[in-house]
């Protein structure tokens, strides 16, 4: 209890310091003054009457701390001390402190912002039960890695294997929503019955799907999204039970999922069916659009369940021979599946944030040994007077998270703000595949990190001037001498160790920037096979009542005559796959009149109108284009590219050659009448696939792509088009319009080298700023530190332009030793880097070349002021301030 009273008596103490050494003063005068007194009275002067009662009290300062240590907390009081005195030397320093806040919130900002995005992408579980057991299933081919499934071969799988606890299917469906404002096309996903319970979710209102509601015989039910159910049906709590017309097809809503559920791999559908396998895909084995989703049995590894279905694979290979020649099977964890194609983005989007950080340490650390040197004799003035190297180091280390803390604060600023502009990166139709960055902000996990990272920054900046002042001999030499000792060359060769590591790193962003601003260039320049300025293309479904072939391409005519109309339009057509897409929707082709082994010759196969080829400025390399009259009761022709060509007709002229089905059935074959260049059909970075184009007249589709020439902006001519459309058929839904042009930009693969050639960029930017800072601190403060010796130079006659080139020389070295270890260094990193470069080596040298010249020059600029400093030194005005 006592000592309880006296911990807060001491607590108090630390509030009523005023009052109490005005008081302890006094008490301490009066002691004084009576033992002066006796002093005086013994004979004494009144110097040393003085002299001898302070003597015997202790000394005044030494008797006033330790009561203060006996009436308050020691520690609690000292530190409150330190942060007073280092916020009065911030304060006489405000363009140092300003600078190294700033510099630190900036790479720590940047370093949290890109956590955060992999924090919810790579570290982060799936939102679903056991997400680690969760495995993606599919098939695999020599052309497609990741293939889909088919209905066939999916219940087989099902039925087979003794891994799975479970195995689902899913594929993504566009549908036709009737609403009482008309026809609505919506994103749909059909799955098995059991996809859910698989994933471990379960709705929020009604039920999941039972087993076998996914059979052709069962009743046609659907589950809404949060979203879809708060869109067309106002939330209402009563829509179970109700219909709902998708494409035609009547379907009960039997349930709502959760708000926060979400599938990033079928593209965050707002409408769920079963399969109901009925069409002729559905039954065939030879049709893949499904992906398989499983959840492994306890104790079973991806690496065994990928073996048995390899296994399974082979055997329906032996068993269907004609079907699944060539088919294998892939089982990869859902997670790898989900983020594989943004993983190497993110790791050298983190790696580039990491190297800033460390860059901005480095800086800051130079800046406070720099600032250090400064204070040489105010340290050394306090060691000399009996402070304790703890007490100095606690005092750099209480400066230090003065500004570790401010800097902390103000980088999760820049953070939140540098969180929000990277999803501005991020379009709408992206964000459907990655809906987990959606919502994406600080979080506990960010701010943990930027915590260890203000750990370690306070570790660094502390460690820095704390021990350049270890050694009780420095300080008295810096006391002695004026600071003109050893330790300070000595320091000053440490912070050009840093700097040189600073622009080793800043080499490396600039040279990853340099790399995959190359690879961007290289990527947009590609040759598409086909002119893409002046293209506008839009999207249309058309609706069940659009049932035949013939009223399929009756209204497809229809609409094009109606754009073709249109001011500005000068040629108009009509695919079912837009280019620069996607390969995929593919077949297999045989030819006519050679032996056949049942191999799977697997082309890209597009139906396209008469004029797409004219519309798109394709090249015809020989035969001739489609005519529209070429319909259903023409013969089937066919055109091919010239990869197919190049493969399969080598050194022959493929004109008037028959190909057909792996059947060679009588309605298959087709008559090759044309060969044109390579098209380019799948993303930008794809290899280019062999490809049959089929009139669309003889083959049509529900789902086209219209693509019109148009000699003014093609995105004036959209809304046109689309008026143009409905005025047709208000029925028919158009989407995703766009120009050509910004579909290329647009695409994945432009997208990923985008985003990873901006934002390293940006990080280089800032690299090469604080690099050059660096310098430009460390060369200032050689400078100052060498004014003697410059003047006794200039005093023995040495010109100014010695001078220059004896702190450029300096510089150089600095510069020069940095460009080469981040070269090296460069070339390494860009090796690791190598998923994410196009067209351009890991050692280009123009690349590396250019970026050395350009830190050469910023580092040159950087030498000039302190380099013109120190040729201005006035010889007299050196020797004499020494």
């Amino acid at each position: 209890m006592k000592s309880m009273r006296s911990w807060m008596l001491r607590f108090a103490g630390i509030f009523s310091k005023q009052r109490r050494e005005g008081e302890f003063a006094d008490e301490i005068e009066s002691h004084l003054q009576m033992q002066i007194e006796d002093n005086l009275r013994a004979g004494m002067s009144q110097d040393e009457a003085r002299r001898q009662a302070i003597l015997k009290l202790g000394g005044v300062e030494q008797t006033k701390q330790a009561y203060r240590e006996r009436g308050t907390m020691p520690f609690v009081e000292s530190t409150l001390q330190d942060l007073r005195f280092a916020l009065r030397q911030l304060s006489k320093n405000p363009s140092f402190a300003c600078i190294a806040i700033l510099v630190l919130a900036l790479g720590l900002g940047a370093s949290v912002a890109i956590f955060a995005f992999v924090d919810a992408t790579l570290i982060k579980p799936l939102p679903y039960w056991q997400p680690n057991r969760l495995v993606n299933v599919t098939e695999s081919i020599a052309m497609i890695p990741r293939a889909d499934l088919s209905v066939p071969d999916y219940f087989d799988w099902k039925s087979r294997n003794h891994v799975f606890s479970s195995l689902d299917v899913y594929d993504q469906r566009g549908y036709m929503l009737s609403t009482p404002s008309g026809v609505e096309l919506v994103h749909g996903g059909r799955v098995s019955d059991g996809f859910f319970r698989t994933l471990g979710v379960t709705p929020l209102m009604g039920r999941d799907f039972y087993t076998g509601e996914d059979l052709l015989a069962a009743p046609r039910t659907a589950i809404l999204s949060y979203a879809g159910w708060q869109k067309w049906f106002g939330g209402r709590r009563d829509v179970l039970g109700e219909a709902v017309t998708l494409s035609g097809d009547s379907y009960t809503i039997i349930g709502i999922m959760p708000r926060d559920f979400q599938f990033a791999q079928a593209g965050s559908p707002a409408v769920w069916t079963t399969l109901h396998p009925k069409g002729q895909c559905d039954t065939q084995r030879s049709c893949h659009d499904l992906t398989g989703v499983g959840r492994l049995k306890d104790g079973v590894t991806v690496q065994q369940a990928n073996a048995q279905m390899k296994a399974i694979a082979a055997q329906l290979e032996q068993q269907y021979p004609n079907s699944n020649r060539g088919q294998g099977a892939i089982v990869e964890p859902l997670r790898e599946v989900i983020v594989g194609d943004i993983r190497p983005l993110l790791i050298v989007l983190l790696t580039g944030a990491g190297l800033l950080l460390v860059i901005a340490c480095v800086n800051v650390s130079s800046l406070l040994l720099v600032r250090s040197e400064s204070r040489r004799r105010e340290i050394a003035v306090r060691g000399a007077l009996g402070a304790s190297h703890g007490r100095l180091v606690r005092q750099f280390v209480t400066e230090a998270l003065l500004l570790v803390v401010t800097g902390t604060v103000l980088g999760l600023g820049f953070a939140s703000l540098f969180v929000r502009v990277l999803l501005g990166f991020l379009s709408t139709d992206m964000l459907a595949y990655v809906p987990y960055l959606a919502d994406l902000g600080l979080n506990l996990h960010g701010i943990m990190f930027a915590g260890v990272l203000a750990l370690l920054a306070l570790s660094v900046f502390s460690l820095a001037p704390s021990l350049r002042f270890a050694a009780s001999t420095e300080l008295l030499g810096d006391l002695a001498e004026g600071g003109r000792t050893a330790a300070g060359s000595l320091w000053r060769r440490f912070a050009s160790n840093l700097v040189v590591v600073e622009l080793a790193m800043a080499v490396v962003l600039l040279a990853a920037a340099g790399l995959l601003g190359k690879s961007l260039y290289r990527l947009l320049h590609v040759d598409i096979g086909f002119q893409a300025e002046h293209l506008a293309t839009t999207q249309l479904a058309l609706p069940a009542n659009y049932s035949t072939d013939q009223q399929k391409v009756n209204i497809t005519r229809q609409i094009v005559s109606r754009v073709a109309a249109l001011p500005g339009v000068t040629s108009i057509g009509v695919t079912t796959r837009v280019p620069v897409s996607s390969n995929g929707n593919t077949t297999w082709i045989r030819f006519v009149g050679r032996p056949y082994s049942g191999e799977h010759n697997e082309v890209n196969d597009r139906e396209v109108s008469a004029d797409f080829f004219k519309t798109i400025q394709a090249k015809l390399l020989r035969g001739r284009f489609f005519t529209d009259a070429e319909d259903a009761t023409k013969p089937h022709v066919v055109i091919i590219n010239q990869g197919l060509a190049r493969k399969y007709f080598p050194g022959e002229d493929p004109i008037g050659k028959q190909i057909g089905d792996t059947e060679l059935s009588p309605k298959s074959l087709e008559v090759i009448v044309g060969v044109v260049d390579d098209i380019r059909e799948g993303n930008l970075d794809d290899d280019l696939w062999p490809a049959i184009y089929e009139p669309f007249n003889q083959s049509p589709d529900d789902y086209i792509t219209l693509l019109v020439r148009t000699d003014r902006a093609e995105q004036s001519i959209l809304p046109s088009v689309v008026s143009a459309i409905r005025e047709v058929d208000p029925g028919i839904p158009t989407f995703d319009q766009a120009t050509m042009s910004q579909r290329i930009d647009n695409s994945q693969s432009a997208y990923l080298h985008r985003t990873s050639a901006w934002l390293i960029g940006g990080f280089a930017a800032l690299a090469l700023l604080l690099g050059a800072v660096g310098l430009y601190g460390v060369i200032a403060y050689s400078v100052s530190q060498r004014t003697r010796e410059i003047g006794v130079r200039m005093a023995l006659g040495a010109q100014r332009s010695a001078v220059y080139q004896l702190v450029m020389r300096e510089a150089g070295w600095l510069t020069g030793t940095g460009i080469v270890v981040g070269l090296a260094c460069s070339v390494a990193a860009a090796v690791l880097m190598r998923k994410l470069l196009f067209g351009v080596a890991a050692w280009d040298v123009s690349t590396l070349a250019a970026v050395a010249a350009v830190l050469a020059v910023a580092a040159l600029l950087a030498s000039y002021l302190p380099a013109r400093r120190a040729a201005s030194v006035n010889p007299v005005d050196a020797l004499r301030a020494e």
